[in-house]
């Protein structure tokens, strides 16, 4: 079994379904099929148990797939240290971040990045930071950008710069008359006004999944001041949320690092002292950490740890 053909095997038990496994490989169904049947006669075992709703590994195929994970682990250790001898002229380095945070803090690191290292191509994976540090923990990516993880998580993350979660919407927004200016016009978080939460519970919101990390917050500050908010769309996107609150279609959280996003857009901080989470970067434990990927590591730090 080749390379390619480890691929073939992860995608099958990742996608849990033959034709969708074939979508993700740009391949044909009947050759996945038939890969997958020819596989199977070869070890004398069924790797998958078909069903109406897709495929599940069997005992023989879970083993498989640990051997391929492994595998292919393994050899992007070799290759990683192969070109580490080449002193960082390429490189393969595979960068995780979130859809929304990377579309504001990603361009400016990469424009410095492929400056410097011309030859080493970024490869990014968009997961949220929960999903992020199961993908660190597997190997599957080499570096993410990330909320920093809980003190009990086996990843171990550097601190970078805090970001501080925000209400976002529009200045013609009837909540606007809640609006509190910081002391001497200058907020800690360099957010000039702020609000009580409380005084915007009669208001529309618009949130992300509790999967997210904007989610689980808002739901959280909802508990913590014991509002029950109007809202009817509970599982937008962080961007689409935002997007909404910045048109004046309710009230949406985002990151205060985002304000380049929304130029009109009015950000407010939640309450006098705000509320903020930490950013981190972290690499895979356990695993050699290559120098094109400590490389994009210190870049992430000159950029945005100012």
């Amino acid at each position: 079994m080749d390379l390619r053909e480890l691929h073939y095997l992860l995608a099958l038990a990742e996608e849990k379904s033959i034709s969708r496994a074939a979508e993700r490989l740009f391949m044909a169904q009947s050759s996945l099929s038939q890969f997958l049947s020819s596989t199977e006669a070869h070890l004398g075992y069924r790797l998958f148990i078909r069903t109406s709703s897709g495929i599940r590994p069997t005992e023989p195929g879970k083993r498989m797939i640990r051997f391929a994970q492994d595998t292919l682990s393994e050899f992007h250790r070799a290759k990683d240290e192969i070109q580490d001898i080449g002193n960082l002229k390429g490189g393969h380095v595979i960068l995780g971040i979130s859809s929304f945070r990377g579309s504001f803090l990603l361009p400016p690191v990469l424009q410095v990045f492929q400056k410097k290292y011309p030859g080493i191509r970024v490869q990014i994976v968009e997961e949220n930071s929960l999903a992020l540090e199961q993908l660190l923990l597997t190997g599957k990516i080499d570096l993410a950008l990330l909320v920093m993880p809980e003190k009990r998580s086996r990843i171990q993350a550097r601190f970078l710069m805090n970001d501080e979660i925000c209400l976002i919407t529009s200045p013609n927004h009837p909540v606007m008359e809640c609006v509190h200016q910081g002391q001497a016009g200058v907020h800690p978080s360099q957010l000039s006004q702020y609000i009580n939460i409380q005084d915007a519970a009669c208001y529309e919101f618009l949130l992300s999944g509790y999967d997210t990390i904007l989610g689980r917050e808002a739901r959280r500050i909802f508990l913590r001041h014991g509002m029950n908010p109007t809202y009817y769309n509970e599982n937008l996107t962080a961007l689409f949320a935002a997007s909404l609150g910045a048109s004046g279609l309710g009230l949406a959280f985002t990151y205060a690092s985002s304000h380049q996003y929304f130029h009109r857009a009015q950000l407010l901080s939640l309450g006098k002292d705000g509320t903020s989470i930490a950013l981190g970067t972290a690499m895979a434990p356990g695993r050699y950490h290559s120098k094109a990927t400590q490389a994009l590591d210190q870049v992430i730090f000159e950029v945005l740890g100012k």
